[in-house]
């Protein structure tokens, strides 16, 4: 896991750079909606799916039991 999230970030962020949709508004998906913020609306959502799993897999407990601890602890 320790480089599984950290190849799982740099090709998350390399898919950001959406350079195939920057010359044109179509296709209009819903007949509305252009193709780049189609993808801009999706890439979003997988930003938060991704941001969910570094919470659940890559947060350190250590701190949340810092965190808790009563003072005098």
């Amino acid at each position: 896991m320790k480089i599984a999230i950290p190849l799982l970030l740099l090709a998350y962020y390399a898919l950001h750079q959406d350079f195939w949709n920057w010359t044109s508004a179509r296709p209009l998906l819903f007949g509305f909606l252009p193709i780049g913020l189609t993808y801009h609306a999706l890439y979003a959502m997988g930003a938060a799916a991704l941001m969910a799993l570094l919470v659940k897999v890559a947060w350190p407990s250590r701190l949340e039991a810092w965190a808790e601890k009563e003072p005098g602890e």
